[in-house]
């Protein structure tokens, strides 16, 4: 076998270093079909081999610990796909029937690998709400399946599994499908998970694993705020990360989450004061972590936001409460005034954005509505970023002015968003 296998291999060689220019185009889509053909031929062959391997404990005979460990290192894969062809030998072990028309040419080895799962998640037997038992069920799903892989690819296909017993068994689908639902609904709930790593480089990573209910509550919370606004260059994923934190800056402003060591739940940086100059530095979060003045003067105008001002000696010389900051008073009456992001062509409502001192409060601004005007997080970062080139005043009519930096327009005319109707002062 291995003799022919290396025959065939030689073969095939030749075959592919022969041009194809000269083949008409009837003959090109045979040539190509032909080809993906005996793809799935080989890949058939690997899954059976693999297969065969893992039964005779040749991976940890060789020390590896698992099946995709040892194909990894055997065929140099990365972890994904050995891992995925593990998963598939196994599968199409306990599907004779499937892997025989993945060598017959009737499916390919994705689809094998989708048919096999969705078969073998078909019950056979009674089960405890006394459905029917069928022994017939899977081959039933199985050779149907089969059929319609002809027509549908793997994506559609896993769909097309996900509900077989309407196709095979309609009168027992419904049942049998709501007893799998709260199976799954169970142990996707025990499987939830939120983690943060460790910070590296001034990034953090999250990842977390939600059920299909969970996933859906918190995207309904991220979608109104997934869409760009104005001259919006961020990519889908940094909407997503941008709204994922305009979310639980709201609910800190809610004054509704669980107290946290007997304080409302807020965040507080530690920033150094020069006297001389009146700067302010780098500050700390209580996290631990480090971030710039920058970043530390922009949290500094959120009113959930606490600020630790520390002297040269590092005492503590002004520790601001939330009430000295955007009090819900002055937050009423700025979402009176502005009904929103107040910056040009954003549409982004109150509940989304963040009060800003027009004059930073380090250099003496004050917590009135004068001095203050509501930004989103995203137009927020802007105004406090130096190569942003963004200004904001406020008007003579008490109303805030944006002034655009001089490559968006040289006269630098003050603009102001029209989008929301506006109450004056």
């Amino acid at each position: 076998m291995l003799v022919e296998l290396q025959h065939l291999s030689k073969e095939a060689a030749e075959v592919a270093a022969t041009p194809v220019w000269s083949l008409s185009e009837p003959e090109l889509n045979e040539f190509l079909q032909a080809t993906h053909h005996l793809e799935q031929v080989f890949a058939g062959l690997q899954l059976r081999a693999a297969r065969e391997a893992d039964k005779r404990g040749v991976p940890r005979a060789q020390g590896h610990p698992t099946l995709a460990r040892w194909l990894r290192a055997q065929l140099l894969l990365d972890a994904r796909p050995a891992r995925e062809m593990a998963d598939r030998a196994v599968a199409l072990g306990e599907r004779p029937a499937v892997e025989q028309a993945l060598l017959d040419g009737w499916v390919d080895v994705r689809q094998a690998a989708v048919i096999a799962d969705a078969v073998n998640a078909v019950p056979q037997t009674l089960d405890e709400a006394g459905l029917p038992a069928d022994a017939r069920l899977q081959q039933l799903a199985e050779t149907t399946m089969i059929d319609m892989a002809g027509e549908f690819s793997p994506f559609y296909l896993r769909k097309i599994g996900d509900r077989i017993l309407a196709h095979v068994a309609p009168e027992i689908a419904e049942r049998v499908e709501e007893a799998a639902l709260q199976r799954q609904e169970a142990r996707a709930h025990a499987r939830r998970s939120l983690t943060l790593s460790a910070a590296a480089g001034g990034l953090v990573r999250l990842t977390g694993t939600l059920g299909v209910e969970e996933a859906a509550i918190v995207q309904a919370a991220l979608q109104p705020l997934c869409h760009p606004v104005t001259d919006d260059e961020r990519t889908p994923d940094q909407l997503r990360a941008d709204a994922l934190i305009a979310v639980c800056r709201l609910a800190l402003r809610t004054g509704e989450l669980p107290e946290h060591g007997g304080e409302p739940p807020q965040l507080a940086v530690t920033v150094a004061y020069d006297p001389l100059t009146g700067a302010l530095g780098s500050g700390d979060l209580d996290t631990g972590d480090r971030v710039s003045a920058g970043t530390a003067r922009r949290l500094a105008c959120d009113a959930r936001i606490l600020p630790v001002v520390l002297g040269s000696a590092g005492q503590v010389l002004d520790v601001g409460r939330a009430s000295r900051l955007a009090t819900t008073s002055i937050r009423r009456a700025l979402t009176v005034r502005d009904r929103g992001c107040a910056f040009p062509g954003c549409d982004q409502p109150p509940r989304w954005t963040e009060a800003h001192h027009i004059l930073p409060w380090e250099a003496g601004g004050t917590t009135s509505v004068d001095d203050m005007v509501l930004q989103c997080g995203h137009h927020h970062r802007l105004l406090h970023d130096p190569g942003g080139g963004w200004q904001v005043r406020m008007g003579a009519d008490r109303l805030p002015d944006f002034i655009p930096p001089p490559w968006i327009d040289p006269q630098q005319r003050p603009r102001r968003n029209r989008f929301h109707p506006r109450t004056g002062g």
